[in-house]
């Protein structure tokens, strides 16, 4: 079986991140969405300016996000605008909540047992390539969050994040909370929509690319805004053309430290079946959990 290139440097900083791109061999041109996440008000660990400045302006990339499904500062495109500019976002380049004026509905793959559908933001029918930029860290619902999580709960809209938290029962913000469902079902639904995310940029011949920038590991998202501190050292970025083996590389190197809490995070991803999201994408057909890890150091 080919093996997936990720590229990969222990070294974060602006220039590393150029050079994992430029490594990619892919030329993000015309509009450039820069998905990242801006980051709950309150949160500590959101991918900051002095990282990412360079290469946002070196692509003229757009920010790109959606609003979140639970009641915080990011729920509405007002607010959410507010907590992208006190992150300091805005300072560096346009801001696009994609879901402020509406969603629209993509196909999931046949083989999805949950979602019918993938519901995301309007905006991204904009854009013409993708750079999906993600914070490697731990999750209080997914176990982790690096590309997979995303490209699948962060291109939802406000209602398609409903849909996905509730696997496939409901766009109702206010009900997917309480929605019953096993934990593997939601880990399995995020997976479902990042391959539709895949699947209609393939069809309309729009290309992405895929970096996740491993530092201040919590155990908690930057959607937490009580994000506690990092409970491993800084791993490194990771960058490839395959989201399940970018993924794969990261958890994998989260394995391999052998930190004071590095039994935390591991146990945090394995109590919600975090794992899996790697191993049922590649099942769907979105990439593969065998790669070579290619420093570039």
């Amino acid at each position: 079986m080919k093996k997936s290139k990720v590229y990969f440097t222990k070294n974060i900083n602006a220039d590393s991140l150029i050079k994992i791109y430029e490594k990619l061999g892919v030329e993000l041109t015309g509009k450039v969405g820069v998905k990242v996440s801006t980051g709950e008000d309150g949160s500590k660990g959101y991918l900051k300016k002095e990282i990412i400045e360079p290469l946002v302006k070196k692509i003229n990339g757009t920010i790109i996000e959606c609003n979140t499904a639970y009641p915080g500062k990011r729920n509405t495109a007002e607010e959410h605008m507010e907590v992208a500019k006190k992150h300091g976002f805005t300072k560096f380049a346009e801001v696009d909540i994609m879901d402020e004026k509406g969603e629209f509905k993509i196909p999931t793959p046949e083989k999805s047992k949950h979602l019918k559908y993938d519901l995301i933001g309007e905006n991204f029918k904009n854009y013409d390539s993708i750079l999906n930029l993600a914070h490697g860290k731990g999750h209080a619902m997914g176990g982790f969050g690096a590309n997979l999580k995303n490209q699948s709960i962060g291109i939802a809209s406000r209602n398609g994040k409903a849909y996905i938290h509730s696997c496939g029962h409901t766009e109702d913000p206010d009900l997917c909370w309480t929605d019953k469902h096993e934990q593997i079902d939601f880990i399995e639904s995020m997976a479902e929509a990042a391959t539709a995310v895949s699947d209609y940029l393939k069809v309309n011949n729009k290309p992405i690319v895929y970096i996740t920038v491993a530092n201040r590991i919590s155990l908690d998202c930057d959607c937490d805004s009580n994000q506690g501190p990092a409970v491993i050292g800084d791993i490194g970025i990771f960058g490839s053309l395959d989201p399940v083996a970018n993924d794969q590389a990261f958890i994998d190197a989260i394995w391999a430290t052998n930190e004071e809490g590095t039994k935390d995070i591991e146990e945090r991803i394995d109590s919600r079946c975090g794992r899996h999201i790697t191993e049922y994408a590649e099942e769907l057909g979105l990439g593969s959990t065998n790669y070579e890890l290619i420093s570039i150091d």
